[in-house]
């Protein structure tokens, strides 16, 4: 594996950098910012550094076996549609101190003097190096509320394209490398063709859904310059309409209630003119019947009428047990992309991978706080990752 590090003025251009002597298969560890030297510095920008990692064809220390494909590593999205840039700045070294930190731990652990490896570990056969990086990793995703079945197919595959003496900061970028993949490419809403797109938000009571609606409006409006409406058919809650309603009003996008999938329908010809229509719509318990074919019927009601995407809104506070429940239940009623909500209120992110690998949908957005439309971004497979591994706060 090689790890290089590549510079630049802008996040872009380094990366630009590194694929032109690398390749389009690498995977961004870092990036960070860099003060110049030297009298100039005060009249240039910084310059931007990315930390890069690519599995070589002929790995020294991670070979592919005979007859075994090589994965590909899809290039990480450079640009996100929604972005505070302050704040992902902040995010960025926050991240990176946390990597940071991760690994001056594995250090410590890994080069502590024989007499206290081998009290600590009378019990038991005396441990390689790698099987204690191993462990350490195992426990920092255990800490997330990973799901011990993935963190143990992690590092199985981990130990497969490892050898023994392999260096830890090889082994530490292999799993990293691995849960980004498993992550996959973030994908958001898809530009709108000729027709007007109809893009429906489900998801359980309280998870905030209708804040996410009004994110997403506020972003294609006033940043992309699109058309926008906004219609509700969460008749159950007086208060969700209004805040709609509202929102709707701040953006002078247009609005109407709807009361059943005909309506719905309807709009297609009433907002003709607009790019997109946000649907929101009332949260349902999985465990009433009536409710979930009341929501098929809503969101199959465009079909063969307009093009459409779903979005199944989640709190990434939401029991792991709750949310396979969840998932499952809406998996029946239609396909989806997932959105995540209160990342702020959480310092475990191993729901997100959870939910990704048990139901195989793509991740798309992340929301962190209530302010409209600053805390939304497109999902980072790095950032979630170097959260995964440097443990909670």
């Amino acid at each position: 594996m090689i790890i290089k590090k590549f510079q630049g003025k802008s996040e872009l251009e380094a990366i630009e950098a590194a694929k032109k002597e690398l390749g389009n298969n690498i995977v961004t560890m870092n990036v960070r910012s860099i003060k110049r030297k030297g009298i100039l510095r005060f009249f240039l920008k910084d310059l931007v550094e990315v930390t890069v990692a690519l599995e070589e064809e002929n790995e020294k220390y991670s070979p592919v076996k005979k007859g075994e494909k090589k994965e590909g590593i899809p290039t990480p999205p450079i640009t996100r549609p929604v972005l505070n840039k302050q704040e992902e700045s902040r995010g960025n070294a926050v991240l990176e101190e946390k990597l940071d930190s991760l690994h001056s731990l594995l250090e410590q652990q890994l080069q502590r003097p024989e007499e206290e490896k081998e009290e600590e570990e009378a019990a038991e056969e005396p441990l390689s190096e790698l099987d204690r990086l191993m462990k350490l990793l195992y426990n920092r995703m255990l800490d997330n509320e990973l799901d011990e079945k993935y963190a143990n197919q992690i590092l199985d595959e981990m130990e497969k394209s490892t050898k023994p003496n392999m260096p830890f900061e090889y082994a530490l970028a292999n799993v990293y490398q691995k849960m980004v993949l498993k992550f996959g490419k973030p994908e958001g809403i898809l530009p709108a063709g000729e027709d007007t797109k109809v893009i429906f938000f489900i998801g359980p009571t309280g998870v905030g859904k209708t804040t996410t609606i009004a994110k997403l409006a506020s972003y294609y409006i006033v940043d992309e310059k699109k058309k926008v409406a906004m219609i509700t058919a969460d008749t159950y809650r007086i208060a969700a309409a209004e805040q709609l309603r509202t929102y709707a009003g701040i953006l002078e996008a247009p609005f109407r209630v709807v009361y059943s999938p005909e309506e719905i329908v309807q709009c297609l010809k009433i907002f003709e003119a607009c790019d997109y229509i946000f649907v929101d719509t009332s949260g349902h318990s999985y465990q009433n019947e009536e409710q979930k074919q009341n929501m098929a019927q809503i969101v199959h009601s465009v079909d063969g009428e307009a093009e459409k995407e779903v979005y199944l809104v989640l709190s990434a506070t939401t029991k792991y047990r709750d949310l396979l429940k969840i998932t499952d239940t809406y998996s029946e009623i239609t396909d989806y992309k997932l959105i995540f909500t209160k990342l702020d209120e959480t310092d475990a992110l191993g729901n997100l991978l959870n939910v990704k690998l048990h139901t195989g949908k793509t991740l798309s957005y992340i929301t962190c706080g209530q302010n409209v439309p600053d805390d939304l971004n497109e999902f980072s497979p790095q950032d979630a990752v170097k959260q995964l591994l440097g443990g909670k706060n």
